[in-house]
């Protein structure tokens, strides 16, 4: 016998444990601080501010698609109801609870789906730090973007992904995760209709892996849209006769070519096309290679819906980018391991490394005017024309776009359009089908020269 002792490994302090946590997590807080300070310092994307202000004044009394002309299914209403009701209660402006709100949501989705993953891959034995890169995705790539019906579907439709994933390698599951989950995919499609295509695209796949047509997670997202169909019918029939056909003129033909849309999506594309190819190069090597299958074919479901909508507008590709990006990141990750040969595998982590960058690039740019508002060193339009209405306590106002007037219900408004002459707006939408205009604001009983320029529309998010 040896009269001999041998130390066991020193398990770390808790202080240690703490700092290896807050180093990790050191990413996501700074994404968040950004992603905060640039869009409270900067206006609302046109869309997000025109519709929380149509919820505030749902949450009033007025009648949706009667009162209220809108062409988006109320999902997305309901939704911002939240913070618009919350910012009533405060007597703040919906801007300052709309944005953190954003925030929680993707948080709250990247959080789930770390916890959804445990258990499941290598990825599932290091859920803050797979928390942490979904979450920094999640709340940098739409850019100034940030909380359209785009990148809200994108954080409900994720842990369906997952779950999704799980059942595609066997892994177990749970019932009440597969039921919330379900229902998260539903409120997505109800956001988006258009997306239940990405979903079936998604459900082929795994009908030819095996997969159960009719599962719970399926079952409750069915259950989901149909009583949400049953609900617009009763509640809301005006949104069939008049916001569907009103839709359609508005946004249902496209004057962008094909090639100018896949030239403009070229990056996801590209993006897309590699996590496939890498996919089918290592699938027999990874014990969870569904888990980028998956992402890698919503985000080909996703731009297909972009394609077909016929619109080369930023936030439209915006789930395709976001499921490319991080499809891709996973196989930076996952090339690594120990069963792959390094050398073919460096190569492979490279060449997703480039995919990713244009993808990180083109979110990168559209972040750069926000930077620059935010810190003061270039004035908006949007900015002036809130100066404007503030300085002369204007009551009624135009919002509009570049081919779009939107006009306040309160009064009517004259726009002057350089190219169609003198045009009266009403409580409805305008086509002007001018490059610039010039508003007219109706404050203090005399009628005042606006902006005479091209600019975003400027709803209603003052308080």
């Amino acid at each position: 016998m040896y009269d001999e002792t041998i130390d066991s490994p020193r398990r770390p302090t808790l202080g240690r444990h703490c700092f290896r946590l807050g180093l990790t997590l050191v990413p996501l807080i700074a994404a968040l601080a950004f992603v905060l300070f640039t869009s409270l310092r900067c206006p609302l994307k046109d869309d997000i501010a025109w519709l929380l202000y149509v919820a505030r004044e749902w949450l009033s009394g007025r009648q949706l698609y009667v009162d209220l002309i809108e062409v988006n299914p109320p999902m997305i209403v309901w939704i911002l109801s939240l913070p618009a009701a919350l910012s009533g209660a405060l007597g703040v402006a919906a801007k300052l609870v709309a944005v953190p709100f954003f925030a929680a949501c993707m948080l709250g989705s990247a959080g789930w789906c770390a916890k959804l993953v445990r258990g499941y891959g290598p990825l599932g034995t290091v859920p803050l730090p797979l928390f942490t890169v979904v979450g920094t995705v999640l709340l940098t790539l739409p850019g100034p973007e940030f909380g359209q019906r785009e990148h809200l579907l994108v954080a409900a439709a994720l842990p369906y992904l997952c779950i999704f994933a799980r059942s595609l390698d066997r892994a177990a599951t749970r019932p009440v995760d597969e039921t919330i989950a379900g229902i998260l995919a539903g409120i997505g499609c109800a956001l988006k209709p258009q997306f239940l295509l990405a979903f079936a695209l998604l459900e082929i796949v795994g009908g030819m892996h095996g997969l159960k047509p009719l599962r719970r997670m399926i079952i409750s997202a069915a259950v989901t849209v149909f009583v949400y169909i049953v609900a617009l019918l009763l509640l809301y029939p005006a949104y069939f006769t008049s916001a569907i056909p009103l839709g359609l003129a508005l946004y249902g033909a496209s004057d962008v070519g094909w090639l100018q849309l896949l030239s403009d999506s070229r990056a996801v594309l590209l993006g897309d096309a590699a996590a496939l190819l890498l996919w089918w190069t290592y699938r027999h090597k990874m014990s969870d290679s569904a888990l980028p299958l998956t992402l890698a074919v919503f985000a080909a479901g996703a731009i297909l819906v972009w394609l077909l909508e016929g619109k080369s507008w930023f936030y439209h590709r915006l789930p395709a980018s976001i499921l490319t990006a991080l499809a891709l990141l996973y196989w930076v990750a996952a090339l690594p391991r120990p069963r792959v040969a390094r050398r073919p595998a460096f190569f492979a982590a490279i060449f997703a490394l480039v995919a990713l960058l244009g993808i990180g690039l083109a979110a990168f740019s559209r972040w750069q005017d926000e930077i620059e508002i935010a810190i003061g060193s270039h004035l908006t339009t949007e900015r002036r024309l809130e100066q404007l209405i503030r300085s002369e306590r204007a009551r009624s106002y135009v919002a509009f776009s570049q081919w779009i007037g939107l006009a306040s219900r309160s009064s009517t408004i004259r726009a002057s359009s350089g190219r169609r002459g003198l045009i009266q707006c009403g409580p409805w939408w305008a086509k002007s089908g001018a490059a610039s205009s010039t508003v007219m604001f109706r404050g203090n009983g005399r009628s005042i020269a606006g902006l005479s320029t091209i600019f975003s529309p400027a709803a209603p998010i003052w308080p």
